[in-house]
C-alpha cells in the first residue's frame, strides 16, 4: 500500500469526479483506471477519476465529490492507495474533549492546548476536535471544531475519524454509561482510541504487580486497608501516604508518621493551607480520617513512604511526560522536577511547590553524577511504561510518571496518569518539550490511522 503527499484543490464541477496530475498517478498507480472510491475517515464514494498535465502532485475534487465525502479544506495531506482501487485522503484525526458552550473558549481550561493541536496538526493532516454531543451516530458524521488560519474555530461537518486522542476532562463523565457506549462504538467502528479512560491507581499498581522489573519500582501499596494494615504499615516504614484511588492533582492526600517517642502526625491540605496535626494515640488519628471522609476511605490507598533526595530540606520528586512515537516507541519527552513547598504533603505546583528542570534539581543533590542518575531514571521511566502497556487492555499512547529518588539512587513510581497535565511544559526551559510533545501526539495519531512514510518508520 503506497503513501505519497499531494496538495487538494476544489473546483465547483458539480460532478463526482476527481482529477489527478500525472505524477500523482503514477505514485498512486493509477494510469489506465476510470474509476476509484476516495475515502476520508470512515466514509467512502465512487468516483470517476480524469488524468491532467499539471506538474507536481496534485489532486482537484470537483463539488460533487467534496460535498458528498465532506473533505474540511484544500491544502497538502496525504493519500494512500489501498486494496480494489480506492484511495484514502487524509488522514482524519479527532481530539475528544468537552466544556462549556463558549464561542471563545468551547473547551474550557484546554482550549489553548487544542488550539495548539490544531494548529501543528494542520500541516499534516484533517484535525478536529469535538464533544460527545457533536456526533451523529445515525448518519455517523460529527460536527467538529476546526482552526482557521486566523486562529479562530469554524465549525465543519466530517466523517467519523480515522483515530481519536481522547481528552475528555472529567473522571465523573468518563465513567458514565453515556461515554462507556460512545467508547464501545468507536471500537466496534475499528477506529483507534487512546487513550481510553483515566487510570485509577489500585488498578494501576495492582497491574504492575505482575511484572518483576516494574513491581521492584513500586513502594508497597495497599487498596481500601483497613486500620490494623494502616498500624502495620506505619510501624514498619514509619511514614506513609494515603491516598484517594480515583484522586489527582495532590487532592484529599494525607502523610501520616509515627515517631515512636513522640506520637502520629497528619499532614494535609485544607482550605488552601497546609496542616500538620499530631495524635497521642493511632486510634484518634484514625479518628480524624474518618470524620473527614466516613465511607469514601473504602477507596483510599495507603502506600510506603519513600524518603526522597532533597534541596533547602524540601523534597524533589519528578514528572515524566511520555509518549508513543510515530514508530509506536515509548520516549520520554519532558521532565520537570517539583520542589515541594514548606510544610507541604505533595509537590504540585497549586500547593506551594516550584518547578525546576531535572539537571537543575540532580546536579545541585548528585554533582558530577547528575546525569548518570537521569539516564537511569529515563530508563527505567521507558521500561514501566512498556509493562503498564503490556498489561492494560487498551491503547495507549501518552502517560505521566510521577518518580522519586530516593537517597540511594533508587527510583521509584508514585504515580501514573493517562491524561497528564502540562503545567511543567510552562517553564522556560521546558517550552522545546512542550512542543515536542504536541509533535509525538500527532506522530502517534498518523502511526495509528497507518499514514506513516515507510522511510518515516
Amino acid at each position: 500500500m503506497g503513501l505519497t503527499f499531494c496538495n487538494v484543490h476544489f473546483t465547483k464541477q458539480p460532478q463526482r469526479v476527481v482529477y489527478i496530475s500525472g505524477s500523482l498517478m503514477k505514485s498512486l498507480k493509477l494510469s489506465g483506471k476510470r474509476n476509484i472510491r476516495l475515502r476520508l475517515g470512515k466514509d467512502a464514494i465512487p468516483a470517476v477519476i480524469k488524468p491532467i498535465k499539471r506538474a507536481g502532485k496534485h489532486l482537484f475534487l470537483a463539488s460533487g465529490v467534496q460535498n458528498a465525502i465532506k473533505v474540511p479544506k484544500t491544502g497538502s495531506v496525504y493519500l494512500r492507495n489501498l486494496q480494489n482501487d480506492e484511495v484514502q485522503i487524509g488522514p482524519l484525526v479527532g481530539v475528544l474533549s468537552d466544556g462549556p458552550s463558549s464561542l471563545a473558549q468551547p473547551f474550557g481550561s484546554r482550549t489553548g492546548f487544542i488550539k495548539q493541536l490544531l494548529r501543528e496538526g494542520s500541516n499534516m493532516c484533517y484535525i478536529f476536535a469535538f464533544m460527545p454531543r457533536d456526533i451523529n451516530w445515525q448518519q455517523e458524521r460529527v460536527n467538529g471544531y476546526f482552526l482557521t488560519e486566523s486562529g479562530k474555530f469554524e465549525r465543519k461537518i466530517v466523517p467519523l475519524p480515522d483515530v481519536i486522542y481522547n481528552r475528555l476532562p472529567s473522571r465523573r463523565a468518563e465513567t458514565s454509561l453515556a461515554i462507556n457506549q460512545l467508547r464501545e462504538r468507536f471500537t466496534r467502528k475499528k477506529i483507534p482510541f487512546f487513550n481510553w479512560s483515566f487510570f485509577n491507581k489500585s488498578d494501576i499498581y495492582r497491574l504492575l504487580e505482575n511484572d518483576s522489573f516494574a513491581s521492584q519500582h513500586v513502594p508497597e501499596t495497599h487498596s481500601s486497608p483497613d486500620t490494623e494494615l494502616i498500624r502495620d504499615m506505619l510501624d514498619r516504614h514509619h511514614f506513609v501516604y494515603y491516598k484517594p484511588s480515583a484522586g489527582s492533582l495532590g487532592h484529599g492526600i494525607y502523610r501520616l508518621t509515627y515517631l515512636p517517642k513522640r506520637g502520629y502526625f497528619a499532614r494535609y491540605r485544607r482550605g488552601g493551607k497546609n496542616v500538620l496535626l499530631r495524635f497521642g494515640t493511632f486510634e484518634s488519628l484514625m479518628r480524624l480520617l474518618q470524620s473527614r471522609h466516613g465511607r469514601s476511605l473504602q477507596s483510599y490507598v495507603v502506600q510506603q513512604g519513600i524518603r526522597l533526595i532533597e534541596i533547602d530540606g524540601c523534597p524533589i520528586d519528578f514528572r515524566f511526560h511520555m509518549h508513543k512515537n510515530g514508530s509506536n516507541q515509548w520516549v520520554v519527552v519532558g521532565i520537570g522536577a517539583k520542589k515541594a513547598g514548606r510544610g507541604s504533603v505533595t509537590t504540585h505546583l497549586k500547593n506551594g511547590g516550584s518547578l525546576l528542570t531535572p539537571q537543575q534539581a540532580l546536579g545541585r543533590v548528585f554533582g558530577a553524577k547528575a546525569d548518570e542518575v537521569l539516564q537511569r531514571a529515563k530508563q527505567t521511566a521507558i521500561r514501566l511504561a512498556e509493562s503498564l502497556e503490556t498489561q492494560h487492555r487498551h491503547l495507549l499512547g501518552e502517560i505521566g510518571f510521577d518518580l522519586g529518588i530516593d537517597q540511594n539512587e533508587e527510583i521509584w513510581m508514585f504515580e501514573a496518569n493517562a491524561k497528564p497535565g502540562r503545567s511543567i511544559f510552562r517553564h522556560p526551559s521546558l517550552r522545546a518539550e512542550g512542543k515536542a510533545s504536541i509533535e509525538h501526539i500527532l506522530e502517534h495519531c498518523l502511526y495509528l490511522s497507518k499514514f506513516r512514510r515507510r522511510d518515516d518508520m
